[in-house]
């Protein structure tokens, strides 16, 4: 028998002792998890046969049979459980992104207002900041829900703002818009603006990295672009848009768009809380950049304004993107918030009344939980991908 010299010897496939103890420990606990989950699956078994309740969701095609206060969609009591998840999501959804831009706006307003060479802009920013971020959540709410709306006038004698809005107890009350014949024209050009923007904006930037200097204001002729097109488009067509306000007919108004004031009171409390934790993170941001980066955009005659909008905060957001997304995911969360003054979000109808009703604790909890789950994974994705896009770049 001959052996090749050049052949790599043959390896041995051996188990040593501790990696012995090491796998059947893992064995182990995989099997006791495995045990304690069919355990706990058995329960529940148990106890819905016990409660003559039926798993699965077939629950989801039955008449809910209550009423919703505000609602994004179509919904009648007569519609199904299926209907009332998609009114309690599309609600949980308005709640977010409302509160997500109105709390960056002002957090980025009073974060700035806190670095303010004016000694009484500085310490009013600062007193906001310190009241927003010590004072629980639910309290603020309450206050917005039963202090400020609650003490506002009734019908007949409500605020009255430009363009029809009016503010009372019920709520706030918006005009109605009724669109006329044209208005896709509309909107087909600021959809072909948009794209024609995105397209200059691209082409603009990829030209300043080749010559190293900027020599056309891509970003005021996009804006232009996008307002002038599709506002030129309406005009042209008549006005193929009409707000209608709504009309107070006995003790209350009809016609417009109803907030009702839990919405507002929502919204309102998650957007003065969450501002105050935002304006923290740009003020640290902006403290983050070197001093040097102002002054020598001084030195080159910019103005502070444009200092801090050119030089100063495209730096401080690859500090700021972070953990402004921690508080986006918040917001998120903290909308579950809602039960307490009543506004039918997706826990307070599906998880509340829907679960009350149909007894189907399992389905309709691992449903709730994976939405938000879901929610919050994708708001990290976006913001994780911004983050990326303000990577520098280096050439």
């Amino acid at each position: 028998m001959t052996t090749d010299p050049d052949r790599p010897p043959a390896r041995r496939f051996r188990l040593s002792p501790q990696a012995l103890r090491a796998a059947a420990l893992q064995i182990l606990v995989v099997a006791a998890v495995a045990a304690l989950a069919w355990s706990l699956i058995d329960t529940a078994r148990s106890n819905l046969a016990d409660q003559h309740i039926a798993s699965g969701f077939g629950f989801f095609a039955a008449t809910a049979g209550f009423d919703v206060s505000q609602s994004l969609i179509d919904y009648d009591r007569a519609d199904s459980y299926g209907r009332v998840f998609l009114v309690g999501l599309a609600n949980t959804l308005l709640v977010s992104a409302l509160g997500i831009v109105f709390a960056t706006a002002l957090g980025f307003a009073v974060g700035i207002a806190r670095l303010s060479p004016s000694w009484m802009l500085a310490r009013l920013a600062g007193v906001y900041v310190e009241f927003a971020r010590n004072l629980p959540l639910l309290f603020q709410i309450l206050f917005w829900y039963m202090v400020v709306l609650g003490s506002l006038p009734g019908p007949r004698h409500s605020l009255e703002a430009p363009l029809g809005i009016f503010l009372n107890s019920r709520g706030l009350i918006l005009p109605q818009p009724v669109a006329g014949d044209g208005l896709w024209w509309v909107a087909a050009a600021a959809g072909a603006a948009v794209l024609a923007a995105i397209v200059l904006l691209a082409w603009a930037r990829a030209r300043q990295a080749r010559r190293g200097r900027r020599s056309l204001p891509a970003g005021r002729v996009a804006l232009a672009l996008v307002l002038g097109a599709p506002f030129a488009t309406f005009l042209a067509l008549g006005r193929p848009l009409a707000l209608v306000p709504a009309e107070l007919d006995g003790f209350n108004f009809t016609g417009g768009i109803r907030l009702v004031p839990e919405l507002v009171a929502l919204v309102a409390g998650l957007s003065f809380y969450t501002a105050g934790f935002v304006a923290e993170i740009v003020r640290a941001g902006i403290q983050s950049v070197d001093r040097g980066q102002s002054e020598a955009a001084a030195s080159l005659g910019l103005r502070p304004g444009r200092t801090l909008h050119l030089v100063v905060i495209p730096q401080a957001m690859r500090v700021i993107v972070p953990p402004l997304t921690s508080q986006y995911l918040n917001v998120v969360k903290n909308s579950s918030l809602a039960m307490a003054i009543g506004f039918p979000d997706l826990v307070a109808v599906f998880a509340g009344t829907a679960l009350n009703q149909t007894g189907q604790a399992i389905e309709i909890i691992a449903m709730t939980m994976a939405v938000y789950l879901a929610i919050s994974l994708l708001t990290a994705l976006a913001m994780n991908l911004y983050n990326r896009r303000l990577a520098p770049v280096g050439r």
